[in-house]
């Protein structure tokens, strides 16, 4: 499933979800790279 991370304050990172950390980050895998972040949350549709 394709997911986005934040890392620090400015910096999203997109990619494959490859796993769940105990404290809530998630680790997605970019090429050949792997990142762990917090995931960003989904905002609702203006109608």
């Amino acid at each position: 499933m394709l997911r986005t991370i934040s890392i620090g304050s400015c910096v999203s990172i997109q990619g494959l979800m490859v796993g769940q950390l105990a404290d809530g980050k998630i680790k997605i895998v970019v090429d050949d790279k792997t990142y762990v972040g917090t995931p960003v949350t989904a905002m609702a549709r203006a109608s």
